[in-house]
């Protein structure tokens, strides 16, 4: 039986992710032990996390016009690149500046390459599926937290910082590049474009100019700011206040894994979940489960707590991540998606920026996480509030041939 083969993009997407997105937040396992080796703060090392974000951000804009333009393959197979010099480079850092400017924003910008230009391109391929195939790709996030991780801290370990940070750059040349050239574009199906043509003006798909214009973009954007706000810095800095805890260092990145464990398995069900009920309903369950999870942290302290709340917090960001890609489809068409999806992804890099940094910051000025934790706690509940805004999008359809398409109009 002949594989359809947005299956394989989806399979190259969760290898891309997982390495580009993986390398980028196992900052948080190397954050003590680099401080501890080199006597920079905390805080100075975060600001590198925060760099990650700012540059990411505008990054996915650029990166997410380009493969709209000229191709996801390219523009991949660009951003490995950059992955593994910057995280080569970085590891030869001989000052915070240095390894501000190398890890912070080379690979910010390499890492914004990614996400957003392989869920449009994924988006293009399915009709049916489209949340599930999304999700799948997002899985590369908490697939890379799992597993990129644990292989950190083993290198940290037994050879050193740098010498962990440039094999991950070296792997990163080694599984990106090959898997970037089975990206493909998707046929065009020519009775969706025939449709597509023959559509009045107000039902053809947006413009980028009128959909960056509309309420429903500012109301996806600041959610999905205000999630990724309230749950970067407890992400980041998880394995930090486990070790501070009490937690052995092996064991505290362990528990990092079980929140990729479980941010993975909340990717798939709410993907699956999202093609039953819908995005929304789904994205308000999970933002609401996100900030209860957030505010447990305060009270948690021995390893068996953290590792039950490594599971509810991993499942609640898993399940909402990768349903905001189906909401800007909805909304704004697949022509632009690529664009589109990478301005929004701009706003959530924002909020993704915000946390680690406000967290080594608290810290560093008070000695504790504890109002990290509360400041998530509201930012959260504020994201929830938002999402209840969205609404349903006009939609108009037609048929393809053994596929159901729905454009938005």
């Amino acid at each position: 039986m002949k594989i359809f083969y947005g299956w394989v993009i989806v399979g190259a997407g969760i290898v891309i992710t997982c390495l580009g997105m993986g390398t980028m937040m196992s900052l948080g396992i190397f954050l003590q032990p680099m401080s501890l080796a080199t006597g920079w703060s905390r805080t100075s090392i975060s600001t590198a996390a925060l760099l990650n974000f700012l540059c990411m951000g505008p990054a996915s804009f650029f990166w997410g016009a380009l493969s709209d333009r000229f191709g996801t393959r390219m523009v991949v197979l660009a951003g490995g690149a950059l992955l593994g010099l910057g995280l080569v480079a970085a590891s030869q850092a001989g000052t915070v500046g240095q390894f501000q400017i190398l890890f912070g924003m080379t690979i910010g910008v390499a890492a914004g390459s990614f996400y957003a230009p392989l869920t449009a391109t994924a988006v293009r391929w399915f009709t049916r599926h489209r949340s599930l195939a999304v999700a799948l790709i997002s899985a590369g996030f908490a697939i890379g937290s799992t597993t990129i991780s644990p292989f950190a801290r083993l290198l940290i370990t037994d050879y050193g910082w740098r010498t962990a940070m440039l094999t991950l750059g070296a792997l990163s040349w080694l599984l990106i590049i090959p898997a970037a050239l089975l990206v493909r574009k998707p046929p065009a199906w020519p009775r969706a474009r025939d449709a597509a043509t023959s559509a009045s003006p107000a039902e053809r798909e947006f413009t980028v100019a009128r959909a960056l214009c509309t309420p429903q973009f500012a109301a996806i954007s600041f959610t999905y700011f205000a999630c990724c706000a309230a749950h970067s810095g407890p992400i980041f800095h998880m394995v930090s206040y486990a070790i501070d805890c009490g937690v052995p260092a092996m064991a505290a990145a362990t528990v990092f894994g079980a929140a990729g464990v479980a941010s993975l398995s909340g990717r798939v069900i709410g993907g699956l979940a999202a093609d039953r009920i819908g995005a929304k309903r789904m994205i308000v369950f999970g933002l609401a489960l996100q900030a209860l999870s957030v505010s447990l942290y305060v009270f948690t302290r021995d390893l068996a707590g953290f590792y039950g709340l490594a599971l509810m917090f991993g499942f609640s960001y898993g399940a909402v991540m990768p349903l905001y890609a189906i909401l800007v489809r909805d909304y704004f068409g697949a022509r632009i998606m690529g664009t589109m999806f990478g301005a929004v992804n701009m706003a959530s890099t924002l909020g993704m920026a915000l946390g680690p940094w406000a967290g080594g910051w608290l810290y560093d000025t008070s000695g504790s996480y504890f109002w990290l934790y509360i400041g998530s706690f509201g930012i959260g509940l504020g994201a929830v509030a938002i999402a209840l805004t969205f609404r349903p999008p006009r939609q108009v359809s037609f048929e393809l041939p053994g596929r159901g398409v729905t454009q938005s109009a």
